[in-house]
């Protein structure tokens, strides 16, 4: 979605600053992301004491030894690709290459 705000100068420099980003996109769209995990996760918090466990009740789940390892814990694959060049096409302005920098 584009779209146009206007966002405090010092605010967006000590955003990108604090999370290292490249560009004002980034931080902006990284913000929303921490927004919505946030609110999610107020969410879970409300539901505390209002669920019924049925589960095995002989392991603790809340802690892991630090100095226990898990040898079989799954972990997430990621598949990545290269991008695809954009190139301009008749389906519009999806597919249209970045526009360069006018010389000064």
């Amino acid at each position: 979605m584009r779209t146009n705000i206007v966002i405090d100068d010092k605010l967006m420099a000590a955003a990108m600053k604090a999370g290292g980003f490249a560009t004002k996109k980034e931080a902006v769209e990284e913000g929303l992301r921490l927004l919505a995990r946030r609110k999610a996760h107020q969410d879970l918090l409300a539901l505390g004491g209002k669920l019924q466990w049925a589960g095995d009740d002989s392991v603790d789940w809340r802690t892991i030894p630090a100095d226990e390892s898990i040898p079989d814990a799954p972990v997430a694959e990621r598949k990545v690709s290269k991008a695809k060049p954009r190139i301009a096409t008749h389906r519009g302005d999806a597919h249209k290459k970045p526009r360069r920098k006018a010389a000064a």
